[in-house]
């Protein structure tokens, strides 16, 4: 991607509409965290954009509920859509916690995400750890090519060496490279989609550019429709320039709109309707 090898994603900065997507997305998120309500009640808005991006990010894995039924619901053990949007709850509530964990070990963090998508506990080896050659997957949602094992354990030490090493590429880029691969490599059994966007999040929070995690990109996402966000990743699997800059802008235009989604909340907030 890059001539300079010790920074791949470098590169990827100057792709077709991306500098572009990288102002704007900075320039929405500066607007959200200049509001008034994030003075005094940012908590606050953080937790409603958690739980919002909880939903969307179940929604874009086939369990589309309403935000009303999802924040009154206690019980996320029983049937198949109710277990993915428990696992989409735990895994925004997990995501800053593995902050300080991610640049070091990205590896860990994955496996541990994956943990918690399945409940915090393993009820077989496979879970909370890359699958081996044999092993299937459950991701019926999305429906490119399965790379096979040996291929995912390649890729995904790559991209360990990508986060730990650091880039110069901004926070944006790195955050769909993340989101891209993962949903490309599909390197659990289950719950790959939630677990992409979980690091996505991570991605986002801990370069700094949503260091409260008000910007629910997932979000976005869901609301550009599943259609888009299969399109758009469709050109991040084929490594073009122009594909990748698409899936880059397209993640940038899903963080604007979990920016617009925030910065409702804090309106709502500020007139005492939240």
């Amino acid at each position: 991607m890059s001539t300079n090898a010790s920074d791949p994603l470098a590169a990827l900065g100057d792709l077709p509409g991306v500098a572009d997507a990288v102002d704007s997305v900075r320039k929405a998120v500066d607007r959200v965290y200049g509001h008034r309500v994030m003075r005094r009640r940012s908590n606050e808005v953080t937790s409603e954009a958690a739980l919002r991006g909880a939903r969307a990010s179940a929604a874009l894995s086939g369990a589309d509920w309403a935000l009303e039924e999802v924040r009154r619901r206690t019980d996320f053990g029983s049937e198949a859509e109710a277990r993915t949007v428990g696992a989409a709850l735990r895994l925004t509530a997990e995501a800053g916690q593995l902050l300080s964990i991610w640049r070091q070990s990205p590896l860990r963090v994955l496996a541990r995400l994956h943990l918690v998508a399945e409940g915090g506990v393993a009820p077989d080896e496979s879970v909370g750890r890359p699958r081996l050659a044999g092993e299937k997957v459950d991701e019926p949602l999305i429906e490119a090519p399965l790379p096979d094992a040996d291929e995912v354990a390649g890729r995904l030490d790559g991209l360990s060496g990508l986060v730990i090493a650091g880039s110069s590429a901004p926070a944006l880029v790195m955050a769909a490279v993340v989101h891209g691969e993962l949903l490309a490599l599909r390197p659990f059994s289950s719950a790959n989609g939630l677990v992409a966007r979980a690091a996505e999040r991570i991605v986002l929070i801990g370069s700094g550019l949503d260091p409260k995690s008000i910007c629910p990109a997932e979000v976005g996402h869901a609301e550009l429709g599943r259609t888009e966000y299969l399109e758009a990743f469709d050109g991040y699997l084929s490594g073009t320039p122009e594909g990748m800059g698409a899936w880059i802008t397209h993640c940038g235009r899903a963080v604007e709109l979990g920016v617009r989604e925030s910065t409702a909340v804090c309106e709502a907030l500020q007139r005492g309707a939240a």
